[in-house]
């Protein structure tokens, strides 16, 4: 699985990638590593099967395991496998612990992107474009290659309209076009969240906007500017990770309501699709239908029986984890009958009328062999469903609206549905906050008050879902197996933190308007020291965290401390001054 290297030593660029962040540094790969890990190419070897060919830039180092489970991804499983070129994507558990990147970030990019969009430090994305041809001059009679970008951030529309643009031209000239889209991909500015940015590459202009954490859930994604003095126009991408929901969810839209229920829970779900390509477009749209919640669980967008996860996934030793796989072989039938809720799905085809839904079944129906599209499952959904959004989606497509007027629908649709459901957790656990009264510049502030999901329930009478939304239903059995999933666990960890975070920042405003030289005046020289040192904890601890405090009363606690030095005897000051 040795890969090629790209570039000769002589060459300056080739000497590694650099160190520090991408606006600070012109280093070597430093802004190439902001976007992408690395660019694979997987062909197919008589001898090895999927073999790497090359990784680029060639300093960046893959293990072993991580190298064998990409090029197993790259490729669709022989069941799937037609003539022409696919794409799809997958996503891969980093292996070997952490290593450097290259892209030094200090958080800043997660701070301020939506937290369905982090950049992952555990996991790779790989965006794929397989081309399968006939060839008489290959030993097998086909051509049969992948072009595999691998990068942190789940930007599928970007890094997929990307390969549309490159991988064609690659297969076409090979080695030395694909070394001047990673050098055009160095220059790119970094992906700053709330910027649109314009992305050279191949003559080619990518006009996109990072999402940032601040927008409006539901707002539209791109405000065009600055296009007067693009030549040519820029080829301007709506955003930068959407699908089309509306083509994604055809054959299960009357099941919406179901889907997003099992997401909400972090339920166990297999989906069994004809392609890598059907397959990680549903996984994909699945773990979006919580937005702006952040699904908290993993997800295999395409997994095969060759990955390194393979027994973890299918052991009945234990119960299923909580996870979306999405897989083409239908020898997983067979291993995965077990688990509680499978999707079976066939190929998705646009067509002027409603697709045909699929049909609820019971898990028993579940046939090793030939299995019938459906949803294999016994669950019982808490909520009633909703009429009004299948027949509005039915009325656009007997206007024929166009998808994407659609999938805007849809996306509202379940936008309204997580909002409903999350705002009384929010209010809740607003009211868990000190009062600003209670913070107080010379003690500790005070803690914020436990989560007891019982008194959270007796909110719901007076200030429930039902107030915002129309589905009627079991919201408090809802509630209840949504606090054992982990995508409650990941939303509570999340939003202590930020309130935590809030209250150090309060803390720091109370002693930055306190009368210091008073509170000093009958304190002993112990007391005084011990303020010092706490008050230093405090500033650095501001700084390392990024706590939202103004820079102008950081500096003024940096001043307090030092009259309060000042005040002190010298040799105190001196010790002070070295600690």
């Amino acid at each position: 699985m040795d890969a090629l290297s790209l570039g000769s030593a002589a060459d300056p660029r080739r000497r590694g990638r650099g160190d520090s962040g991408p606006g600070a540094s012109p280093m070597p790969w430093a802004r190439f590593s902001a976007w992408l890990e690395c660019v694979c190419v997987v062909t197919f070897d008589l001898e090895l099967g999927q073999a790497m060919e090359l990784v680029y830039p060639y300093d960046f180092r893959l293990t072993e395991k991580e190298k064998t489970n990409i090029c197993y991804l790259s490729f669709p499983d022989s069941y799937s496998g037609g003539l022409g070129d696919t794409q799809f994507s997958f996503r891969l558990r980093q292996s070997g612990g952490q290593r450097n990147t290259h892209f030094v970030d200090d958080g800043e990019y997660n701070r301020e992107a939506p937290l369905t969009l982090q950049w992952e430090s555990a996991h790779y994305f790989g965006y794929v474009y397989f081309r399968q041809v006939k060839d008489s001059s290959m030993k097998r009679g086909y051509f049969q290659k992948s072009l595999v970008l691998v990068s942190r951030l789940p930007y599928v529309n970007l890094f997929q309209s990307l390969l549309q643009l490159i991988a064609p031209e690659y297969f076409d000239k090979l080695e030395p076009c694909l070394e001047a889209v990673c050098n055009e991909i160095d220059q790119w500015p970094p992906p700053v969240p709330g910027q649109t940015l314009n992305l050279p590459v191949m003559g080619i202009v990518i006009q996109v906007r990072i999402p940032s954490r601040v927008d409006k859930p539901g707002s539209s994604p791109l405000k065009q500017f600055n296009q007067e003095n693009l030549l040519p126009a820029p080829l301007v991408l709506p955003s930068v990770h959407e699908l089309d929901l509306f083509r994604c969810f055809q054959p299960v839209l009357i099941h919406i309501q179901m889907l997003w229920e099992l997401m909400l829970l972090g339920e166990p779900i297999v989906v069994m699709a004809p392609s890598p390509t059907v397959s990680s477009e549903m996984v994909l749209a699945l773990t979006s239908c919580l937005t702006p919640l952040k699904y908290c669980c993993d997800y295999r967008p395409y997994f095969t029986i060759h990955d390194s996860e393979f027994k973890e996934y299918t052991t009945r030793t234990q119960a299923p984890p909580n996870i979306v796989v999405g897989v083409t072989n239908p020898f997983f039938i067979k291993t995965l009958q077990h688990w509680p809720h499978i999707l079976r799905i066939g190929e998705l085809k646009m067509s002027g009328d409603l697709p045909k839904q699929v049909k609820v079944k019971k898990l028993t129906k579940l046939k090793t062999l030939d299995t019938k599209p459906g949803i294999y499952t016994s669950y019982k959904t808490f909520l009633h469903k909703d009429k009004t959004l299948i027949k509005r989606l039915l009325k656009g497509i007997q206007r024929k609206r166009p998808s994407e007027v659609q999938s805007a629908l849809l996306r509202r649709h379940l936008l309204e549905l997580t909002q409903s459901f999350i705002i009384p957790l929010e209010h809740y656990m607003a009211s868990l906050m000190p009062l600003q009264r209670a913070i107080t510049p010379w003690k500790n502030p005070p803690q914020i008050r436990p989560f007891r999901q019982e008194d959270f329930m007796k909110t719901l009478e007076h200030a429930g879902p039902q107030l915002t939304c129309v589905l009627r239903g079991d919201w408090l059995g809802l509630y209840r197996r949504f606090f054992k999933s982990p995508n409650f666990d990941g939303w509570y960890r999340q939003r202590h933190k930020e309130m935590t975070q809030k209250l150090e920042a309060l803390h720091l405003e109370a002693i930055c308007e306190a009368n210091i030289v008073a509170w000093m005046k009958d304190k002993s020289e112990v007391e005084i020291v011990d303020l010092v040192l706490k008050l230093r904890e405090k500033l650095v601890r501001a700084r390392c965290h990024h706590l939202p405090v103004k820079e102008e009363m950081l500096q003024r606690v940096g001043l307090y401390i030092e009259t309060i030095i000042g005040s002190l005897p010298e040799d105190l000051q001196a010790v002070l001054h070295h600690h």
